[in-house]
This record gives C-alpha cells, sequence and structure tokens, in this order.
C-alpha cells in the first residue's frame, strides 16, 4: 500500500489558504530557515502576515519557567528561534480556534469536519441555520453540502425518511430543538474539485493566471457591497415547516426559442 506523504511548506509556498494546514512546530521551522535566507529575511513582515491570519504570535520577553508554564496554560507552544547573529530568541504560537461562526473564513472553511462544522454552528445561541448571515452561508456552503428540514419531533425520526437518507448518504447532523418541532441541519464536506489555473480579461487576447486568494478577496468586497435592505423574512415563514433540497439548474432553463425573420404574423 502506497504511504501518503505529508506535504512540506516553506515561506514561499505559504498562503492564507493553505497555513491552516500546518502547526506550531512548522511555523518555527519556517520562521528559523526565513532568518537564515535573505531573501526571505527581507520579506518577513510578509510572511509574518499570513502566519498571523491563522496563528497567535506572541514575543516571550520574560523567559523564565514561570511565565512559560503561563503561556503552555493558554494553548501556546513557547519555542526557541536562533538569529542569524547567533542570539536566540522565543515565542509563543497558538494557532487560532474555530469557535464561533464568525471565526469562519473562506481560507479555513476546508480545514474544519463536518463535526466540527455543527458544533460551531450550534453555539451560535441555537438559532439554527436561518439565523446565519447570507456571508457566512455562503462561507459554509463553500466548503459543504448542506440541507436543513424541521419537522415534528415523533416524525424526524421516521423509516425511510430523510433523516435516515441523508445519514446512510455520509452526512453529519445537527438537531436543534424549536418546541415541539426540531429543526435538523446536514452537512457533508463537499469534494475538491480541479479548477483551471487560467481565466480571461476582459480584453480579448490576453490572459490572467488564476489567483485563488485573489478571488476570495473579490468575495469578501461583494459582501460588503452587498445591500440587505431588501431582505424579506417573512419568506421564510410561510410554510409550517419545508425542507431543502439543491436545484438542478438544467431545469431553470429560460432558453428563448428561435423566431424566423419571415414569420410576418406577429
Amino acid at each position: 500500500m502506497k504511504q501518503q506523504t505529508k506535504k512540506t511548506f516553506t515561506l514561499k509556498t505559504l498562503t492564507k489558504g493553505n497555513v491552516w494546514e500546518v502547526n506550531e512546530n512548522d511555523i518555527f521551522r519556517m520562521l528559523e530557515a526565513g532568518e537564515k535566507d535573505a531573501d526571505l529575511k527581507e520579506n518577513m513582515r510578509h510572511y509574518i502576515d499570513i502566519i498571523k491570519s491563522a496563528f497567535e504570535v506572541e514575543d516571550v520577553k520574560v523567559d523564565k519557567p514561570e511565565v512559560i508554564k503561563k503561556y503552555e496554560a493558554r494553548g501556546f507552544k513557547v519555542g526557541s528561534l536562533k538569529l542569524d547573529d547567533g542570539t536566540k530568541i522565543k515565542k509563543a504560537i497558538k494557532k487560532r480556534p474555530i469557535l464561533r461562526v464568525t471565526d469562519l473564513t473562506y481560507e479555513n472553511i476546508r480545514h474544519i469536519s463536518a463535526s466540527k462544522l455543527l458544533e460551531v454552528i450550534d453555539r451560535n445561541f441555537g438559532g439554527g441555520w436561518d439565523s446565519l448571515s447570507q456571508s457566512i452561508k455562503d462561507i459554509i456552503e463553500s466548503g459543504f453540502d448542506i440541507s436543513t428540514t424541521t419537522l415534528p419531533k415523533d416524525r424526524l425520526h421516521k423509516a425511510g425518511g430523510l433523516y435516515e437518507k441523508k445519514v446512510n448518504d455520509g452526512f453529519e447532523v445537527l438537531e436543534i430543538a424549536k418546541g415541539l418541532w426540531v429543526e435538523a441541519i446536514f452537512a457533508k464536506t463537499k469534494p475538491i474539485v480541479e479548477r483551471p489555473k487560467l481565466r480571461f480579461d476582459e480584453e480579448p487576447g490576453e490572459e490572467k493566471e488564476y489567483d485563488e486568494e485573489e478571488e476570495l478577496d473579490e468575495k469578501k468586497d461583494s459582501y460588503e457591497d452587498d445591500d440587505d435592505d431588501d431582505f424579506d423574512e417573512d419568506k421564510l415563514t410561510e410554510e409550517s415547516y419545508r425542507t431543502t433540497f439543491e436545484t438542478d439548474p438544467e431545469d431553470l432553463s429560460l432558453d428563448a426559442a428561435e423566431v424566423s425573420d419571415d414569420d410576418d404574423d406577429y
């Protein structure tokens, strides 16, 4: 059986997306290597900004056992870095926890499990799927297949029903009690789809290299420009209960019929 090898990252290959794949020891290794490379050291501020998008990084100014223990009690990994002049410094590093829905980003959404996602949603005051903002839903759905249903307690686990089918299909489920009813949120990690590396600008003949982080930034900017004033929450409560399903785009085809130029009847 072929053994899967772990990716080895360097500061040059680190991005705000893949930084969530590394751990504290990896960060110490990369920072120390950066101190020995003139080109890396020159751009260290840029690399630190990437690291800080996923990790808390603090300088340990007092190198005493009692101070180190306090950092470790807070979940930090404390390590030494040897600078190019031979001196050593200590840093405390800890990966940022994902505890609330506001901690979810396009960069980290694919680095948590479905069960972890539902645990985070459950902490959102028990409000269920519709309590999340549209921007948070879009982040979640970029990494997970999501569907929901709200049913009376005695009907949710009916044999052969949606609940049983989803669980058998590999979905994790979160149940949120709402009086005599229960909302079930189903989540399953989406498969990673290979995407083309090139995309085209508006002007013909010019190609631009696909940049995943640039696309994520564009998505974030679009949410800031969105106007949610026209959103009507009453539309969400028209039915006593409802189940959401994915819709086949082919069913919504609006292709116009061809009209002959010689048709003078209209």
